[in-house]
């Protein structure tokens, strides 16, 4: 399994996409996390600057769909195989976008996937 990035990433425990990194850890998942604030989570240095990620297998969104405008292209330029769209983040105007461009869409809940054995 490749590198997951988390866009969104919030240090605060009570946020899904925290809870997500803490469980993609715990499952062993290569994890790397983008977020607004610095920080760290479960040992996963979140980083404001998304130009320096390689090798990303998948994406799983934690941003509203009026967030995710201004990261389209850089999420795009990641070539990721597949881009997760968790609750409260679909997007058909970006997910048409990333189908053109080969990319797998999925509206799932990355920590139901984790939960179930389906990542």
């Amino acid at each position: 399994m490749g590198q997951t990035l988390v866009i969104g990433a919030s240090t605060n425990p009570g946020r899904y996409s925290n809870i997500a990194i803490r469980r993609l850890v715990e499952n062993h998942v290569e994890t790397t996390a983008f977020g607004i604030s610095r920080g760290t989570v479960s040992g996963i240095q979140i980083t404001d600057n998304l130009d320096n990620f390689q090798n990303i297998d998948t994406v799983t969104l934690y941003l509203n769909p009026k967030r995710q405008k201004e990261y389209y292209q850089k999420i795009v330029d990641l070539k990721p195989r597949r881009v997760i769209f968790n609750p409260g983040t679909e997007n058909p105007e970006f997910q048409e976008i990333l189908s053109k461009e080969g990319v797998e869409v999925q509206e799932a809940c990355t920590l139901v996937l984790l939960a179930t054995g389906q990542y």
